[in-house]
């Protein structure tokens, strides 16, 4: 059986499915900390509507026309794919809704966030599916700065004091229309999902390398018809309450029995990372505008908590 070797999320994958979507690495005479394989996977009894199912192996993700996953004590995730299914379908939640369930195994943070990285501080920008993270990781990419992950930021030692977040998936997923704003030609790109207007754009794969220290978290929502916009500290409960509210298949947490660490982590990462209202007055017209005033915000947090000091200090070295 021939495997093909990436990696994602700071984990090692070989897998017998090819996965296009990821950077290669070469193979290490080491396993792998995910091994994907192709094999039948049995629905399980009574559930065969979409969603998560906890069975005695672990648990099975039922997308009805696309397949079944068993993810198994995060480190492996059988794939048995719809007859009619496409390729990209199967991938997508493969390195989505399976991937998410094998991060909650594995007692990692992913959150519900884009993440950039300003000159070696990541900073994360969460938010619901629509809220314009993708969107505004575009464009911070077309003005030169790197992404390090679209739709899932995993944040690893949150407990050990100095969070880090972990290069992802090297595309941005975006709406024809943002795609079309950028300037962009939507008939240049795949789809994201079959008769989808949503399109993957590819960006550089970030290199099998040391994680980027998490410096600051954006929580993007929409202005109320009396606010202005702009940005808000978030402190203690509130900032502890997105934190879990954009945690990626968060919902997933209290069939794996993962509540509690998940809360811990989410209130070691408040304590040790300053976490914002990121308030959005939408349109794509105003877009450009505000995406600069977050930029300015951004520099000026990294100013104001003298982050280039802290990057160059022994201390945080991982």
């Amino acid at each position: 059986m021939t495997y093909h070797s990436y990696h994602a999320f700071g984990l090692s994958l070989d897998s017998e499915i090819p996965l296009p979507d990821l950077p290669g690495m070469d193979r290490h005479a080491a396993p792998a900390d995910v091994l994907i394989t192709s094999g039948t996977v049995n629905a399980p009894v009574g559930h065969e509507d979409v969603g998560l199912y906890i069975v005695p192996r672990g648990a099975v993700l039922n997308i009805p026309e696309v397949g079944r996953y068993l993810i198994t004590k995060g480190n492996r995730i059988v794939v048995d794919p719809a007859p009619s299914a496409t390729d990209r379908n199967v991938r997508l939640y493969l390195l989505g809704s399976a991937f998410g369930a094998i991060l909650h195994q594995r007692q990692m943070l992913p959150l519900h966030a884009n993440v950039i990285d300003f000159g070696g501080a990541a900073v994360a920008f969460m938010g619901h599916s629509g809220a314009g993270k993708s969107t505004l990781a575009n464009w911070f990419h077309d003005r030169g700065l790197a992404i390090l992950g679209d739709d899932v930021c995993v944040v690893r030692d949150v407990d050990a004091g100095h969070p880090v977040a972990e290069p992802g998936l090297p595309r941005i997923r975006l709406w024809g229309d943002a795609l079309r704003a950028s300037g962009r030609d939507a008939s240049e790109f795949e789809a994201s999902f079959d008769d989808m207007d949503k399109y993957d754009v590819p960006i550089p794969a970030i290199p099998a390398r040391d994680p980027v220290r998490l410096a600051a978290i954006y929580h993007l929502q929409a202005a109320q018809p009396d606010h202005a916009g702009g940005v808000d500290r978030l402190t203690g409960v509130n900032a502890i309450e997105a934190l879990v509210a954009n945690t990626y298949r968060g919902g997933y947490l209290p069939l794996m029995g993962g509540v509690r660490r998940h809360l811990e982590q989410c209130v070691a990462l408040a304590r040790r990372v300053p976490v914002f209202a990121l308030h959005r007055r939408w349109g794509l017209d105003i877009f450009a505008e505000e995406a600069a005033q977050v930029e300015a915000h951004v520099r000026a947090v990294l100013v104001e908590t003298d982050w280039r000091a802290r990057l160059n200090a022994p201390s945080i070295v991982n």
